[in-house]
């Protein structure tokens, strides 16, 4: 017996190609039940006749049975009066039908008019049009210019001594003729190419008419089309579906069934893409889970100045919180709740110093700390989470990391966007020193494949002693930067109330310029913005991180 089914793509191993014919046929010779699935209907599936005008098909069957050896799909279609274009989807009907027909993909290349050569041809070239418009009396330069052939006609009949410009006439520079007849040569030329005689023409000729754009090198593709295996003046129509009535009148017997190609491949199924930046995001959240990190929580982009300038040690006159490289937020413009013991203690040590500090010695102002702004980098995070743990009976060392957005005020260029994101580590534990840094910054590069790293000494006003992390490129064979570390400064962390022998240590780099380097992407604005490419979203591979 033979089972139906809904149309379905077929998606198991068979290896040979089977009709419904041969399902009959296996059946009637006893070769048990087989089950039969119909693909879905593709317009390769569907009879000849309706792909194709059926007389241009027998028409073109009949021309290539005349014909010795084949014929040129260009020439049937001159031949039978119709676009190349329907040549085309005859030649394509004929070969859905099996083995009717071979046809041989060819190309030529001819030369012809342009629309200015059509133009020039008809109407005589730009510099003849120009001689022609200059009665024997001279006609002013100023005139000539204002015909559409006038600026390119003057230089050409310049150049062919058959003009000549007359700037000392009283009423301004005034043309004359210098001979009495000419030979517009150009527009012989292009009536040759018209006539189809390109071939008198020498190469030098051609790309000279080719300069002026007045000639073009076409490249014609074309069938040749000849007698098949399966040769045939006569197309019959191949039947796509078994229907009950086929069955229960043998008549199935008697039809040529369409074979099915169960190697076929399904359409792919429309689903979502991982933006490269996403890729790279997973590659390093999942390092740091391997470390044994938490992932803090970054979901406010709005923050006050307080938590992301006072809170760690930077004093309020610093350049980073000016408005050319920070935004401020209009509404609301201000924060209003903080812990009010910790901001006394955060506006001392800035004010007057303290926990073995001088501080900054300058008024601290509560108006400046409360300004609210779109955070400048993650630390504010870090600070946050960092007064929570102090905030807990008794200390207990943790390793955190954050990877999100931030916002700066920069200059747009090749490598630098207003928002980008910032990816970053923070340890805390007792009696952590800067040997400590280094050995949690080995792994954690060595993790991304960076293993040759060079440290430089550098300033932050919330970490001493800071470093800037530097690697070796081994394709640009020279040490570029990849982050920036240090230990957080007592004057942070004291206020917020950790043990006086607790230390921070932490580290940050970008998350654009890794995944540029591992996409081949130079332009920033490629890869985060309105200008992205979708297809490059579309198109761009798994990130594996090298290890």
């Amino acid at each position: 017996m033979v089972y139906f089914s809904s149309p379905t793509f077929v998606a198991f191993g068979v290896r040979d190609t089977l009709n419904m014919a041969d399902v009959l046929a296996r059946r009637s010779c006893g070769l048990g039940h087989v089950r039969f699935e119909k693909t879905t209907s593709h317009p390769a599936s569907i009879g000849a006749s309706s792909m194709a005008d059926t007389g241009v098909l027998e028409a073109l069957l009949q021309r290539v049975e005349k014909a010795d050896g084949g014929v040129d799909s260009l020439a049937a279609a001159a031949g039978l009066g119709v676009d190349h274009q329907v040549i085309v989807g005859a030649v394509k009907s004929l070969q859905a039908l099996g083995d009717v027909i071979s046809a041989e993909l060819r190309s030529s290349k001819h030369w012809e008019l342009t629309e200015e050569g059509t133009e020039t041809a008809e109407q005589g070239s730009h510099e003849a049009r120009v001689f022609s418009s200059i009665p024997a009396e001279g006609l002013p330069q100023a005139e000539l210019m204002k015909l559409s052939f006038g600026k390119i006609g003057f230089s050409k009949a310049m150049s062919n001594n058959w003009i000549r410009v007359d700037k000392s006439h009283e009423g301004g520079p005034r043309i004359f003729r210098t001979v009495e007849s000419i030979q517009d040569q150009v527009r012989e030329k292009l009536l040759l190419v018209k006539r189809g005689d390109a071939a008198q023409l020498d190469e030098k000729e051609k790309n000279e008419l080719k300069k002026r754009k007045l000639l073009a090198e076409v490249t014609v593709k074309s069938y040749w089309i000849a007698k098949g295996s399966s040769f045939s003046t006569t197309i019959t129509k191949q039947e796509t579906e078994l229907t009950p009535e086929m069955i229960a009148t043998g008549s199935w017997k008697e039809k040529k069934f369409k074979p099915y190609n169960f190697e076929a491949m399904g359409v792919a199924p429309d689903c979502g893409h991982l933006h490269p930046l996403m890729k790279v995001r997973t590659q390093f959240r999942q390092i740091f889970l391997e470390m044994g990190f938490s992932e803090m929580p970054t979901n406010n982009f709005i923050e006050s100045s307080f938590w992301n300038f006072d809170s760690l040690f930077q004093p309020q006159q610093h350049p980073a919180r000016d408005q050319h490289d920070t935004f401020f937020l209009s509404d609301p413009a201000l924060a209003q709740e903080f812990p009010p013991e910790y901001l006394e203690r955060v506006k001392k040590v800035h004010s007057e110093g303290g926990y073995g500090s001088q501080g900054y010695k300058y008024d601290w102002k509560i108006e400046e700390a409360r300004k609210n702004i779109l955070r400048t980098h993650t630390t504010a995070v870090s600070a946050r989470m960092l007064y929570k743990l102090a905030q807990q009976e008794k200390f207990t060392p943790v390793k955190y990391f954050s990877i999100d957005r931030v916002f700066r005020n920069e200059t747009l260029d090749a490598t630098h966007l207003a928002e980008f994101h910032q990816i970053e580590g923070v340890v805390a534990d007792y009696g952590l020193t800067l040997g400590d840094l280094m050995g949690v910054l080995h792994q954690f590069f060595t993790k991304l494949g960076i293993t040759k790293l060079r440290f430089k000494p550098a300033y932050n006003p919330y970490t001493e002693p800071s470093m800037e992390v530097f690697s070796y490129h081994e394709g640009l064979k020279k040490w570029v930067e990849v982050g920036n570390s240090g230990v957080f400064r007592p004057e942070m962390l004291l206020p917020m109330g950790l043990p006086e022998d607790v230390s921070v240590i932490a580290w940050g780099l970008s998350l654009e310029r890794p995944t540029m380097i591992k996409y081949g992407i130079n332009n920033i604005r490629e890869l985060v913005g309105h200008k992205v490419n979708l297809q490059m979203v579309y198109d761009s591979p798994i990130c594996r991180l090298d290890s």
